[in-house]
């Protein structure tokens, strides 16, 4: 026989625990954490896909450099 699925986690301490992540991790507010969809958030810690290359200092620089804002 199998062992009972433990019970899901409550709401309302999972979520003061992703606001908190989402607070640190990217900067939000509470106001935009509530704002925000579940796909939203998880796009927003997500991978960044295949094929994305690190940006090194020097293409940095050059960004900086050439920048028209």
């Amino acid at each position: 026989m199998l062992a009972p699925a433990s019970p899901p986690e409550r709401f309302g301490p999972g979520a003061l625990r992703l606001c908190a992540i989402a607070a640190r991790g990217l900067g939000w507010r509470p106001t935009e954490f509530w704002q925000a969809t579940p796909a939203e958030l998880t796009a927003a810690f997500g991978p960044l896909g295949e094929g994305t290359a690190n940006l090194s200092r020097s293409d940095l620089t050059h960004m900086m450099e050439h920048d028209n804002g």
